[in-house]
């Protein structure tokens, strides 16, 4: 029977912390894809409000959507820097947590590897022993 590797409990417990960790970088990237998407869609909007004024109220107007499209773009460009602040965290979190993990797998392996040569180890002796038993039998039946 094969030794279970003593830090099996821990081991599932790095994969569990690197799969939320990956759950939170997704929706951080998510995050961050729709905040570039709104300020491109505000941005093309920006770019796509009429400029040609026919009376001063008409000139106010657009001047007046202007301004609050460039407030609107403002706000959209600090959310984004926050997402993208967000996302670098929750990358580093990620890669802090697969570093982790991939520590632990290396570990049962070595156990696995150890564990394996123990037991080709105990089947060499075995073989050996029958072998040398049965050189002996031989020998003395001569």
């Amino acid at each position: 029977m094969t030794r279970a590797f003593p830090l099996a409990g821990l081991l599932r417990l790095r994969h569990l912390e690197e799969d939320q960790a990956a759950g939170h970088l997704a929706a951080a990237n998510s995050r961050l894809e729709e905040s570039s998407v709104r300020r491109a869609r505000a941005r093309t909007a920006l770019g796509g409000s009429p400029t040609g004024a026919t009376s001063i109220e008409s000139l106010y107007a657009v001047a007046a959507a202007r301004a609050s499209t460039r407030g609107m773009l403002a706000d959209l460009d600090a959310l984004g820097r926050r997402h993208e602040s967000a996302q670098e965290e929750a990358q580093t979190l990620f890669d802090a947590a697969r570093a982790q993990s991939m520590r632990m797998e290396k570990l049962a392996r070595r156990h696995q590897d150890s564990v394996a040569a123990d037991e080709l180890h105990d089947e060499q002796i075995i073989i050996d022993e029958i072998a040398a038993t049965s050189w002996h039998r031989e020998e003395s039946s001569r």
